[in-house]
């Protein structure tokens, strides 16, 4: 790669990579809309699809090293292209069950498919691809790309179950998926780093990485970032269809065709993802001009208190929508920001190894927030449990990032 391809913002590996995640996210996130079809068709407990998407998470945050270091060890196009087969045959599978432990075994397929079109991967191509001066503003552009996924993901999902079943919308997105590979010729060759590094010194990186304060650190920190988005991106539709003040049929919301609690459950998705992307670029751009630990505390402090503040007030229309912009301000921020960190920490050539167990606590608190949620709607009829726990995690984190020590560590072996 040339001098003058680095120095550019919008590669195309940037734009390849921000499409990749875009479709991602988009499938992903539409997964809180299908809550009350699937529980309603079957007469299963919340806690039975929650736990599926629980696992789904977990797969995903499993997968998502171990794809980090097949892409660092045979090149990034393997980890997409069986990503995206992985993630595709999870969705048409699952549109076939018809039994609980089936449709929670499926989703481990498509934990493991997220992980590899997802930002693990994706993020450490880019980074590499990135100049020293563009790669926290280029992280948060592609973070916003999942974002705009998000955008029409829930939407799309709630507009297609209009005229589908919800097997079928599941067989259309998993087709959907496949377009990922269209967007391959856009990232280069990715070949990966000579064989002989990599036997060298990945075991020494990963020893003195999991020793290092700083980065366990960042490990637990990213948990409960884990834990507030999943929740809600599994739970809110849910919890905004039955818990949610009625909508006036004379205002702005009846106006668009938001109508129904059903259909501003889907619209908070995307309303969130829509604030996000403004979020996550204006993270990168902080980033690679102040503190990353505290911004990442700044941002943590602020989720904190939007969370507690929607909870004690009366759930209505307007309070929906002003936590869904304050949230999606804030919703993908620690991403371009936590990775970003741990490249500056330590390096580039292992970055999608350590990135990705990293991302492993974060998905560890997905797994958490979407089971929890689900046994404790069944178990109290509510959320309001679950969601303090939320605002007690998102506290930790914000307190946990202040001693990180932001600096290049010598990782290299002896």
């Amino acid at each position: 790669m040339t001098n003058a391809s680095r120095a550019s913002l919008f590669t195309p590996v940037l734009i390849g990579g921000s499409l990749i995640l875009l479709i991602n996210f988009a499938l992903r996130a539409s997964f809180g809309v299908f809550q009350i079809p699937i529980a309603s068709e079957f007469g299963w407990p919340r806690a039975e699809f929650s736990l599926a998407i629980a696992i789904q998470n977990l797969a995903w945050g499993i997968g998502q090293p171990i794809f980090g270091a097949l892409g660092e060890r045979w090149g990034d196009r393997w980890s997409i292209i069986i990503g995206a087969f992985l993630y595709s045959a999870g969705l048409i599978l699952t549109a076939h069950a018809t039994d609980p432990a089936t449709m929670q075994l499926l989703e481990v397929m498509v934990g493991f498919g997220i992980a590899g079109t997802g930002f693990g991967v994706i993020l450490a191509i880019i980074g590499r691809a990135s100049s020293d001066e563009n790669r926290s503003l280029a992280l948060g552009i592609a973070t916003a790309a999942g974002s705009a996924g998000q955008v029409f993901g829930a939407p799309l999902a709630e507009a297609l179950l209009g005229f589908y079943s919800w097997q079928s919308v599941f067989i259309i997105f998993g087709v959907l998926v496949l377009a990922c590979l269209f967007f391959l010729p856009l990232l280069g060759d990715g070949k990966p780093a000579p064989r002989s590094e990599l036997e060298e010194s990945m075991g020494s990186v990963l020893k003195r990485a999991f020793t290092d304060p700083s980065y366990l650190m960042i490990f637990a920190g990213f948990f409960s970032c884990g834990y507030q988005l999943a929740f809600i991106t599994a739970h809110f539709p849910a919890m905004i269809t039955e818990m949610c003040g009625p909508i006036s049929p004379t205002g702005t919301l009846a106006s668009l065709g938001i109508t129904t609690t059903s259909a501003l459950g889907a619209a908070a998705i995307s309303l969130i993802g829509l604030a996000n992307i403004a979020g996550a670029i204006f993270a990168g751009w902080l980033g690679k001009r102040y503190s990353k630990k505290y911004l990442l505390a700044g941002v943590y402090t602020l989720r904190t208190i939007a969370a507690a503040t929607f909870i004690l007030m009366p759930i209505t229309p307007t309070s929906v929508v002003i936590f869904s912009v304050v949230m999606g301000a804030l919703w993908l921020a620690t991403v371009p920001l936590t990775s970003g960190l741990v490249a500056y920490i330590y390096g580039l050539r292992y970055m999608g190894t350590l990135y990705g167990f990293v991302f492993l606590s974060h998905q560890l608190g997905s797994f958490l927030g979407v089971w929890l949620g689900g046994k404790m709607y069944d178990a109290y009829g509510d959320y309001t449990m679950v969601w303090w726990i939320g605002v007690g995690v998102g506290a930790f984190s914000a307190l946990i990032h202040l001693p990180v020590r932001e600096a290049p560590a010598r990782l290299a072996a002896a």
